[in-house]
């Protein structure tokens, strides 16, 4: 595998994820113009296969907004295929956070629903399965929100051979990267306990981020992955006890339950930087206090500098009118879920057809700058061709007294990130 990344124990193309959304535009079938599709050979049929129920629900929940305004946008400004104009059509599948679930809709959207593209947006649970159901039927299938590595690795130690699936976003490397930038910047003992799950995401970062990590001088003790859902964290917590870092990547609902049993045990690590579960202020604000100071990784936040090629929008402006309409603090998926149009669109247009094939080619070379940054691929030869990877960087959650929220996500290290601006600099946690 490039960059020396292996999955563990490997991948099954069933079973790699956590939340997705397939969009599936339909406007000719995957035929092109002049073979009716979904809505018509004159509609771009989005098939959108989201989390909106279960565990991954978090994921999805900025999907609605996001449907919301892009329909109201294409319905002003239909998508130009060659000399056409399209209409285009959101058809909205909820996977229910379910694997088995995500495959059976993404079917139904290719075969119920004519689309010509399918997206999806999530952990690797959801993405995986699309993705293999695009790839059965020669639909084109766009994902983000997964790390590359758990996406593209399914069986083995070497990237599926993907033809029809493109993904976007950051590896385990560059969250390596950031979490150690913020690990350098507070004191510790150079000892970390992982805090790992048995799932895509959790075999994947244990496998791989003691060894990414090495050079650091943090050695990260793994106690044994654990099933999700997990309700007594309390031989972790033991394992963990003179461990000044805990890194992990848990879902939300178990990092809940793990942080109030180990402030019970008094485990206190000086620093914890969790992936998947703090990246949602709902997941703080139900910690409450002992949250402060709790670290992640920073995919999209509104301080940074991009727009949204479809809209024009700032990352701020997005956000702003994500809370304006829908009364809740901004959440970092909504940037990727929009996006995901972003892309699609502009890989139709490139295509000029919606022909399945004909827009695979346009993927493979297509560049965009979107809302969450540039999107290449074909760019980085370390990285199989239909991945193509977004910035990062580092953040803590810091409890905002009489603030707009009671939580604000502070970048504190953009090493990797240049352009998003620092809010602040690592603090310990108290």
């Amino acid at each position: 595998m490039r960059n020396g990344l292996t999955t563990g124990r490997g991948l099954s193309m069933a079973a790699a994820g956590v939340a997705a959304m397939a969009l599936t535009l339909t406007a000719c079938g995957s035929g092109g113009i002049g073979n009716e599709g979904g809505g018509g050979e004159d509609t771009l049929t989005i098939g959108f296969v989201s989390t909106e129920t279960g565990s991954s629900a978090p994921f999805g929940e900025a999907n609605s907004f996001v449907v919301d305004e892009m329909e109201a946008y294409f319905k002003d400004h239909p998508v130009k295929v060659g000399d056409k104009e399209l209409d285009v059509e959101i058809v909205v599948r909820d996977a229910q956070s379910d694997t088995t679930k995500a495959g059976a809709v993404a079917g139904d959207l290719i075969n119920k629903d004519g689309a010509d593209i399918i997206v999806a947006s999530s952990t690797p649970d959801i993405v995986n399965p699309v993705s293999e159901q695009c790839e059965a039927n020669s639909i084109p299938c766009i994902t983000t929100v997964a790390p590359w590595q758990p996406f593209a690795i399914r069986s083995g130690d070497k990237p599926a051979d993907l033809k029809y699936s493109y993904h976007f976003f950051w590896g385990l490397e560059d969250v390596a990267t950031v979490y150690q930038g913020i690990w350098s910047k507070v004191e510790n003992n150079g000892k970390a306990g992982g805090l790992f799950p048995k799932d895509p995401d959790g075999e994947a970062w244990g496998a791989n981020f003691p060894a990414l990590t090495e050079a650091s001088g943090v050695k990260i003790d793994n106690p044994g992955n654990y099933p999700n859902g997990t309700k007594d964290f309390s031989a972790q917590i033991s394992a963990y006890k003179g461990h000044d870092v805990l890194v992990g990547v848990p879902i939300p609902p178990d990092f809940t339950t793990f942080w109030q049993q180990a402030k019970q045990q008094g485990y206190n690590p000086k620093v914890a930087t969790i992936g998947k579960a703090l990246l949602f202020p709902s997941s703080v604000e139900a910690l409450g206090p002992i949250a402060h100071n709790l670290s992640t990784e920073v995919w999209w936040t509104p301080t940074a500098p991009y727009k949204s090629s479809l809209t024009g929008q700032s990352a701020q402006e997005l956000a702003d009118a994500y809370e304006e309409k829908t009364g809740k603090q901004w959440t970092q998926p909504l940037g990727f879920a929009h996006a995901l149009f972003e892309v699609a669109t502009a890989a139709v247009t490139e295509a000029g057809s919606t022909d399945a094939d004909a827009i695979t080619k346009a993927l493979s070379g297509l560049e965009v700058s979107t809302v969450v940054g540039d999107v290449a691929w074909g760019k980085d030869k370390n990285v199989p061709p239909y991945v193509a990877k977004t910035s990062l960087a580092g953040g803590q959650w810091r409890q905002v007294e009489g603030g707009k929220h009671p939580f604000e996500l502070v970048v504190v290290e953009n090493s990797l990130a240049p352009d998003v601006p620092l809010g602040g600099e690592p603090e310990a946690l108290k």
